[in-house]
């Protein structure tokens, strides 16, 4: 087995690479509008409610249409996924562990044709889509070998003790119920689920709404990799039939939830609430977003933190939780970074991501396109507007990228996670000043800090209370791997996805000892 090391984006200045996910986008757009449905412990089901999917570039495309799951099929897959666990949780960890191995070998070799799916559903850019087609195959790759390695870990940690033979194991929990986000509808969707059953627990996937085909699209290539029928349940329906419903049920033993602040609070709370019948404090993994700051220091490279700003805030039109929606400038050179970050935002392109002259392309749906453009007339009232602050064509939710600067620290642009394609500028007295303004959330996910003196890099690094901070370079980008993802305070419980513990939260430690 060969170390681990994350999967190379493709580089699509070159034409070869332009081509091929050219041809995989005509393979796609000739293959959507189709129905899916539900599968419950590998059977297809098809139910006359319908979830429709549909392209944010273009409105009156249908991507396709899934089978919504009712009560009574949520406790079907339930009870199957139970069942189901009582076998694969024997399954040695390095028998689950090549299931892993193989799906990851297949997505390499279909990399473009699942980017394609991602541009077409999400509205990523070919870089957006790509990236987050890689982080999937890293996902699977690294947690496949995580898992070798904590089959073995129960060996090398404890103490030797004469005369016993002591072995610590790592088992599985049960039944765990996989919520993911849309904006990551690949990458995130195959890294909550694969994270599960590689440990040996089972999965009930309740795809987004926005998103459910490429989640339709992974559960395939799963089972082709040769994770048995009822492992991996694909189980999308709407929130207020089957959401609190699963959530609440005495079989539910995980809950992996990446999404807004509003539901994983919810989802904690309804959690932690027992059901006749449970026999276990139910365990919540949750991401819950952030309002993500960039600092800027008087003697930062300027031009590298306001490229750093625009890609941080305006790449997948500011839909990651990572994204840069905060900016701390020094009074000192504040103007000319706000200067500069308003140039290069006004030479970006929104539309149709499958034009690849199109920088970045539309938010989700209509209701995030209305939340946006709302928190855009708010920024009119509480900032000055420096670039964008339009909404773009008609046939697409295309929103151009926005700069608001003079932002107050506690406005609502700078406290409020908008989830689009704006950021807010403030100016700063000096370095302690920025970093009061930078923990100045309730959240605390990500953040970078631009600056050349050693002391203010140590100071932030101490006082800076995100999950992942960065010097001297973007806050989105975390690579699996190497950058272990997951935040403070409200932006969840710092599960550290694509890291060497993540595979913990899906397990718990069993001791058995042998007198001798």
């Amino acid at each position: 087995m060969i170390p681990y090391a994350p999967e190379p984006f493709t580089n699509f200045n070159d034409e070869n690479n332009m081509q091929a996910i050219n041809r995989a986008l005509e393979k796609v757009m000739a293959e959507i509008g189709q129905d899916y449905p539900l599968i419950i412990g590998g059977e297809k089901i098809v139910t006359d409610q319908k979830i429709t999917s549909i392209n944010p570039s273009a409105k009156d495309e249908v991507i396709g249409r899934v089978s919504s799951a009712s009560q009574e099929l949520a406790d079907k897959a339930m009870n199957a996924a139970y069942n189901t666990f009582k076998t694969w949780s024997r399954v040695p960890m390095e028998q689950r562990a090549r299931c892993l191995f193989k799906a990851a070998a297949i997505l390499r070799r279909r990399k473009h044709e699942f980017s394609a799916w991602l541009m077409v559903e999400s509205g990523k850019s070919r870089a957006e889509a790509d990236a987050d087609t890689a982080e999937a195959i890293d996902f699977m790759e690294y947690y496949a070998r995580q898992a070798i390695e904590l089959a073995d870990r129960g060996k090398q940690v404890l103490v030797s003790l004469p005369g016993e033979d002591n072995h610590l194991e790592y088992i599985p929990l049960g039944v765990s119920l996989v919520i993911p986000p849309w904006n990551f509808p690949l990458a995130i969707v195959a890294g909550m689920t694969t994270a599960a059953l590689v440990t040996g627990n089972t999965v009930i996937l309740k795809p987004a709404p926005q998103t459910p085909i490429i989640a339709y699209k992974l559960y395939e290539l799963l089972t082709e990799a040769g994770v048995p029928a009822g492992v991996v349940n694909y189980l999308p329906g709407e929130n207020a039939e089957i959401g609190d419903y699963l959530v609440d049920h005495k079989l539910t033993r995980i809950i992996n939830f990446t999404g807004s602040r509003a539901v994983g609070l919810r989802i904690n709370e309804r959690a932690s609430k027992t059901q006749d019948g449970q026999i276990w404090m139910k365990r919540v993994v949750s991401e819950m977003g952030g309002k993500d700051c960039i600092v800027v220091d008087k003697d930062a490279d300027l031009e590298l933190a306001a490229g750093a700003i625009v890609a941080s805030a305006f790449g997948f039109s500011g839909q990651k939780c990572s994204a840069a929606s905060r900016v701390a400038v020094h009074q000192d050179v504040y103007d000319e970074v706000v200067n500069r970050v308003a140039e290069l935002t006004k030479a970006l392109t929104v539309g149709d991501v499958r034009d690849a002259s199109n920088y970045t392309g539309p938010v989700i749906d209509e209701k995030a396109y209305e939340k946006v453009l709302s928190y855009i007339e708010i920024g009119k009232e509480e900032a000055k507007l420096v670039a964008g602050g339009e909404k773009v064509g008609e046939n697409g939710y295309f929103i151009q990228p926005t700069v608001f600067a003079d932002a107050d620290p506690n406005s609502r642009i700078m406290q409020d996670e908008i989830f689009g394609p704006v950021v807010a500028i403030t100016k700063v007295r000096d370095f302690d000043h920025a970093m009061e303004v930078a923990n100045g959330t309730e959240y605390g996910l990500t953040g970078s800090v631009f600056t050349r003196n050693r002391e203010h890099i140590e100071r932030a690094r101490a006082r800076f209370h995100v999950g992942n901070l960065y010097f001297n370079r973007k806050c989105t980008g975390a690579l699996v791997g190497v950058h272990p993802f997951g935040g403070f305070n409200m932006s969840g419980t710092d599960s550290k996805a694509g890291g060497p513990d993540y595979l913990l939260l899906f397990t718990q430690p069993k001791l058995s000892s042998e007198l001798l």
